[in-house]
């Protein structure tokens, strides 16, 4: 005779829901990092996550939810749909961390810039900077601010730019 293990089941949904939630949150933020080399093709992928991830994170949570509700009916015992509850949690935690754009948090707006002489400047000798020269008005913006805020609108010599990185 054949034994079921409604627990077991229910663990291998979780997991499974759970590696896609997870996955669906991560891989965007691995590939995306600053400061680190993206490939072509893996950054291709992590847009395309980024673009999708609201119905795989939709599928995931339904097919969690559904698998709980299931394994509800069947299992009476109060730690163990705790448990399972907390396996929805971990799920719906992923889904709704997705919904954060956490570049938006990392990288805020840097405000004008402040000019000072080469000579004033507080700036270590050998740190890079980004040049522009506009009809003979030059500006220099350190690269290690511009990697916290990648762009600076600023005004050189009565002309707008904007200077990125």
């Amino acid at each position: 005779m054949k034994t079921q293990r409604p627990g077991w089941l229910f663990v291998l949904c979780w997991l499974a829901a759970g590696a896609v939630a997870w996955a669906l949150l991560i891989y965007p933020i691995l590939v995306i990092w600053p400061f680190r080399h993206q490939g072509a093709r893996e950054l291709t992928i992590a847009l395309a996550v980024i673009r999708y991830r609201s119905i795989g994170m939709v599928l995931a949570v339904a097919g969690i939810l559904a698998a709980a509700v299931w394994y509800w009916r069947i299992e009476r015992r109060k730690l163990r749909r705790f448990f399972s509850a907390v396996g929805v949690a971990t799920v719906a935690v992923a889904a709704l961390l997705s919904r954060i754009n956490i570049y938006e948090l990392m990288f805020h707006p840097a405000g004008p810039p402040q000019i000072a002489a080469a000579s004033e400047s507080k700036l270590d000798g050998g740190e890079m900077v980004i040049a522009v020269k506009v009809n003979g008005s030059a500006r220099a913006y350190p690269i290690r601010s511009m990697s916290y805020h990648h762009i600076y609108n600023d005004v050189v010599a009565g002309e707008p730019i904007v200077a990125t990185y």
